[in-house]
């Protein structure tokens, strides 16, 4: 849409995945819309019908903080969601400097997941490239094409669709994680490159892209199933990186004793010792100089 802005793509996506009865609203008749209308999100958020206009029309960037959070109330936004609402407030000088590319890891790091050869490991950039990852970790991804980018790997790669067991699910959070990263830098060329890669290729992620959901990494637990040692029930928990907050250390773990243990052993025994692998990122070497995404 010409003259869209990041902060009026979130505000119209989340506005449309509404229905009156959500907030309270009565619903008179047929809608030739989805969701609510402009001038209900206005009303509930205390603002002009043209005021709120201007915000989605890309005419208005600054709302100030106290805007932000009518807003947000209006919407129905919960925290996450509020935050990155904010953070598509800030002036680009604002905004964290990302890096687009595996350049910048700490030389800590690689030494630290490699000293865990029973611990799968890996650290992530902000548009899911894997930038690194230990031998085990490596062995446990062995059946996709490449271990290089989660989203590509969980929309485009055939095995995605059996690794993860809970594959909505998974892609959900592979498109929330993404979306939130992009809150934190929305002229990152490389998370542009891989949106537009997988918009172009994935319905799927097109559809999930276009709601404008955030959702950060959290600790839970993922079924698997690996082609050679079958079900995996794990434990993950994603790190920031201190120093480098655009990275995080994400670490699955296996109870002690069960039949996933075993398996991370018998994976472990197939691989090898190994030392750390350094993955290059991404699907192509080349980034988009298009700093818009698609909407």
């Amino acid at each position: 849409m010409s003259g869209s802005t990041p902060l009026g793509d979130f505000l119209r996506a989340r506005r449309e995945a509404l229905k009156p009865q959500d907030v309270g609203l009565p619903e008179h008749g047929r809608r030739r819309v989805p969701g609510l209308r402009r001038e209900e999100v206005a009303m509930l958020a205390g603002v002009s019908s043209d005021y709120y206009m201007r915000l989605e029309q890309g005419r208005e960037t600054s709302p100030s903080p106290q805007m932000i959070d009518a807003l947000a109330a209006a919407l129905r936004l919960d925290t996450e969601a509020h935050d990155h609402l904010r953070r598509l407030t800030r002036a680009p000088q604002e905004r964290r400097s990302v890096p687009a590319g595996p350049d910048g890891i700490s030389r800590r790091l690689p030494p630290l997941i490699d000293s865990w050869p029973d611990t799968p490991a890996f650290i992530l950039g902000p548009a899911l490239d894997v930038l690194a990852c230990n031998a085990l970790a490596a062995a446990l991804h062995s059946g996709f094409q490449r271990f290089d980018n989660l989203a590509r790997m969980v929309f485009l790669d055939r095995a995605g669709r059996t690794f993860y067991q809970d594959w909505d699910k998974a892609a959900y959070s592979c498109v929330a994680e993404l979306r939130a990263a992009y809150g934190h830098d929305p002229d990152s060329p490389r998370i542009t490159e891989v949106a537009h890669t997988l918009s172009a290729k994935s319905p799927a992620f097109a559809e999930l892209w276009a709601r404008h959901e955030v959702r950060g990494k959290t600790q839970q637990a993922k079924n698997l199933a690996h082609p050679e040692v079958g079900a995996l029930e794990i434990q993950f928990s994603a790190f920031t990186v201190q120093g480098a907050p655009h990275q995080q250390l994400v670490v699955y773990q296996a109870e002690p004793a069960s039949a996933t243990a075993a398996a991370f052993a018998e994976l472990r025994s197939r691989s090898g010792r190994g030392g750390s692998v350094q993955v290059v990122r991404g699907e192509s070497g080349r980034t988009r100089s298009d700093s818009r995404l698609p909407m």
